[in-house]
């Protein structure tokens, strides 16, 4: 229906079919709409009666693909049977542009016939399927990734042969957020303390908070910038008070992890350090750390499991430790029901430490990270996804970062990854796994949560234990700083002022000049007071 729309609208105005790549981009959002390949195709040559040559030439220059996961799951594929139930004419369609790309496949490299199975659209087997995002490849002039390390992890792994064949084709745009929701609207108090102190030209160009580093380290504007935090922070707890009954301590460290639920993004691993710090409090209450409330949230897919079973393990972990009068007061744990963006903009600015803490090598980019970022929050992660380009641009001394690179996890999976080694020889890691196990958070239900301990201890794919040392000594730095109110607040200036690049501003002029080649049209706005 878009295309139609599209090209119904192309027509009213132009009669030359060759115009229509100067008149139209189509950018393909992943990999699920790549059928529309098929259907440009189906519309050029049997409706309009191009020749396929000519249809297939101007698709190639209509489409662009922009690549958001390496995950299976995001890699569609169709079966033949499917399709040719279906929409039997778009299944023909793809043979003919599978068999015209073989050959231009064999004249490439002659030398490598098992290259042709290895690229084909077509996957053989005892179920023929179509790969969905080589057809998105084939048929697109250009294919991004979402981050640097994201791009580079496409042209070396699950599209090295395409990159090999097509290496103009590829390229990266960091995906961005919009300053406008993100800081001006959520978070109106900061807006305010930035705009009186470098003025507004941040809302339409977020480099201009760079403006902000010289006063990083001017006492008068960090204890501005404490008192916003604490308010933010005095407002958040009030509104879980209201929504769900539960005292939050204002003062307290805010340690939030807000995303899809997911086995890559790894809740499991926050999970596993807040039953490592109940742990070591329940033996020594007066630990010196700072006191921490761990929020969570975050929605499963209806059919994923072993993610409803973590959302399960989390709130069954918060009713023993937020009961537990020994240490109350010293730790809490919230998995706030319903996350949605109307609660991120409540929670984003309130939140002092972010985690983003996926398995390096499977969060293509994330946008999160950024958000957090551009409000002061200092982020927790993984060398993964746009958190490298983060640590880039704010500095390394201004982000905690942990745990094995894309390169170590390879590594250990190429050498045969035993994750009963790190269980064995960490004492408290055993002892957090076996509460788990012994059904210590549900007493009435002790056997409920075995799938999730033999997830970890027998197969462990995401390596939540081989980072759980490296992830517990970032955590006791986390609370080093924190305890030095002024270096806290240096860095969280630092981050806010360095978030210009991360701009969806950006993001798409890279879209527009590098991909669509489209030019930008001024617009007077009017000016609006800041609220």
């Amino acid at each position: 229906a878009s295309l139609q729309d599209i090209l119904q609208g192309f027509k009213q105005k132009h009669s030359d079919w060759n115009v229509l790549p100067k008149k139209v981009s189509i950018q393909l959002n992943d990999t699920h709409p790549s059928i529309a390949i098929a259907e440009l195709m189906r519309i050029l040559v049997d409706l309009e009666d191009l020749e396929w040559d000519d249809a297939w030439r101007l698709t190639q220059q209509v489409f662009s693909y922009t690549n958001h996961t390496v995950l299976p799951e995001a890699l569609e594929k169709w079966t033949i049977e499917l399709l040719g139930d279906l929409l039997p004419r778009h299944l023909e369609i793809i043979y003919q542009i599978n068999h015209q790309f073989l050959a231009e496949v064999q004249q490439h490299d002659p030398n490598r016939p098992e290259l042709l199975a290895q690229v084909s659209l077509i996957e053989e087997g005892w179920s023929k399927q179509i790969r969905m995002p080589f057809l998105a490849i084939v048929g697109s002039h250009a294919i991004n990734g979402v981050s640097a390390m994201h791009t580079e992890l496409l042209k070396t792994t699950i599209f090295r042969d395409f990159s090999e064949m097509y290496p103009q084709r590829f390229q990266n745009k960091t995906n961005g957020i919009t300053p406008r929701r993100w800081l001006l609207t959520c978070n109106p108090e900061l807006s305010t303390l930035i705009s009186k102190t470098i003025g507004n030209d941040w809302i339409t160009n977020l480099d201009q908070l760079k403006q902000l580093i010289p006063y990083a380290n001017q006492s008068r504007f960090q204890n501005q910038w404490q008192k916003v935090k604490q308010k933010k922070k005095e407002q958040m707890s009030a509104w879980i008070w209201k929504h769900h009954h539960i005292e939050v301590d204002p003062h307290s460290m805010f340690d939030v992890q807000i995303k899809r639920i997911h086995e890559y993004k790894r809740q499991l691993l926050n999970l596993l350090y807040v039953v490592t710090l109940y742990n070591r409090l329940r033996r020594n209450p007066d630990l010196p750390i700072p006191p921490r409330t761990v929020i969570m949230g975050g929605k499963a897919a209806p059919g994923y499991d072993m993610a409803k079973s973590i959302i399960h393990l989390a709130n069954d972990i918060a009713q023993v430790i937020n009961t537990d009068k020994q240490i109350q007061g010293k730790l809490t744990l919230l998995f706030l029901e319903n996350y949605n963006v109307s609660l991120a903009e409540k929670l984003i600015p309130a939140t002092d430490i972010s985690q983003h803490i996926s398995t390096a090598g499977t969060e293509a980019s994330g946008t999160g990270n950024m958000k957090f970022s551009l409000n002061g929050s200092l982020i927790l992660g993984t060398f993964d996804g746009a958190n490298l380009e983060i640590a880039e641009e704010v500095g390394e001394e201004n982000i905690f970062l942990f745990g094995n690179k894309a390169d170590d996890i390879q590594r250990l999976r190429e050498q045969g990854y035993r994750p009963g080694v790190y269980y064995e020889n960490n004492q408290e890691l055993a002892e957090v796994l076996e509460m788990i196990f012994n059904g210590y958070f549900n007493p009435k239900q002790p056997r409920l949560y075995h799938d999730i301990y033999h997830s970890l201890v027998d197969h462990d794919y995401y390596m939540l234990l081989a980072d759980y040392q490296s992830y517990v000594e970032c955590q006791q730095k986390v609370d080093e700083i924190y305890l030095q109110p002024k270096q806290w607040s240096k860095m969280s200036i630092f981050n806010t002022a360095n978030m210009g690049i991360f701009s969806s501003d950006r993001t798409i002029a890279e879209y527009a000049k590098e991909i669509w080649a489209v030019k930008a049209v001024p617009v007077r706005a009017k000016q609006q007071k800041l609220r």
